[in-house]
C-alpha cells in the first residue's frame, strides 16, 4: 500500500481496510493479515495506557508506539498527531510531524479542520502525506461535550461537508469520518475525489477503519454502537489465564518434560 494506492482504491471502488494498532505484537499479527494499513491513534492513551481520553497522548507518547509498530510492520503506516502538537508554531508542528515519520510513519493523522488548512498545506508541500479526520474529533471532546454522533442538523451537515472539501483542497490524500449519519457518510464520500474512510459513518463510505482491540473482543467497558466483534479472544485468553492459575496451584505445572533435566 503506497499514498498513490488510496486514490486508486477510491477510482476502483475497493474499499479500504485500516486497523488501529499500538505495539509490535498486534502488529505483527496485522502483517499476516490482508488488512491494507494501520493507524497509530491517540487513543493508544485509552486502550493501552488507561486514560479517560485521548487528551492524556503527548509526541514521546506517539513516537514510541509508531516505532515499535514499525518494527512490526513493513506496510502503510498512519500516526496520530496528538492533542495540541500541531495547534502551536508552524515550525513545531512540523517538526513533530517529521518526528512521527522518522519513528516510521508514512503520514499523520490531523484531526479538524478550522484552523489547521494552513499547517497541512504546508506540511503536505513539504512532504509529509497529511490524513484528515471529521466528525468526532476526540481531541475536541471537551467542547462536543461527549462523544455524540456529529452532523444530524443540516447546518452541522454543510459545515461538515464544507470542511472536508477544505481539507481535500489543502492536500489531505484521505480522510477519516466518525459517528456520523449515514446519508452524511456517503454525501461526503460522493462530494470527494479523496478516499472517506468511515468509523461510525456507515457503508457507502470508501473503507472502514477499527480498533485492533475492539474488532478481536478484548476490549472492556463500554463499546460503540459501530464495533462489531469479529472475533472474541478475549474469552479464551480468560480461559487460557485461569487453566495456567490452576496448574501452577495444583504443581501440574511445569511438568518434567517442561523442566531442565
Amino acid at each position: 500500500m503506497t499514498i498513490n494506492d488510496f486514490l486508486q482504491y477510491k477510482k476502483e471502488q475497493k474499499k479500504i481496510s485500516m486497523v488501529t494498532c499500538y505495539d509490535f505484537s498486534s502488529a505483527k499479527i496485522v502483517e499476516q493479515s490482508q488488512i491494507h494499513c494501520i493507524l497509530v491513534g491517540d487513543s493508544v492513551a485509552m486502550v493501552i495506557h488507561g486514560h479517560e481520553s485521548t487528551i492524556a497522548a503527548d509526541m514521546p507518547m506517539m513516537i514510541a508506539h509508531t516505532t515499535a509498530v514499525r518494527r512490526g510492520y513493513s506496510g502503510f503506516i498512519v500516526g496520530d498527531m496528538p492533542f495540541l502538537s500541531y495547534r502551536l508554531t508552524t515550525e513545531e508542528a512540523l517538526s513533530s510531524m517529521g518526528a512521527l515519520l522518522k519513528a516510521g510513519a508514512n503520514a499523520v493523522k490531523v484531526e479538524g479542520a478550522r484552523g489547521n488548512l494552513d499547517i497541512i498545506s504546508r506540511a503536505t508541500e513539504s512532504g509529509i502525506p497529511v490524513m484528515g479526520h471529521l466528525g468526532l474529533t476526540p481531541q475536541s471532546i471537551n467542547s462536543l461535550g461527549g462523544y455524540k454522533v456529529q452532523g444530524k442538523s443540516s447546518t452541522e451537515q454543510e459545515q461538515l461537508l464544507e470542511e472536508a472539501i477544505s481539507l481535500e483542497k489543502a492536500g489531505c490524500f484521505a480522510l477519516v469520518l466518525e459517528c456520523v449519519p449515514t446519508s452524511l457518510g456517503k454525501r461526503v464520500s460522493e462530494e470527494l475525489t479523496i478516499p472517506v474512510i468511515g468509523i461510525g459513518a456507515g457503508s457507502n463510505v470508501d473503507g472502514q477503519v477499527l480498533v485492533f482491540h475492539d474488532l478481536l473482543g478484548l476490549s472492556s467497558g463500554h463499546e460503540p454502537r459501530f464495533v462489531r466483534k469479529f472475533s472474541n479472544v478475549g474469552q479464551p485468553t480468560l480461559t487460557g489465564l485461569d487453566s495456567f492459575h490452576s496448574a501452577v496451584q495444583s504443581g501440574d505445572y511445569p511438568s518434567p518434560q517442561e523442566s531442565y533435566q
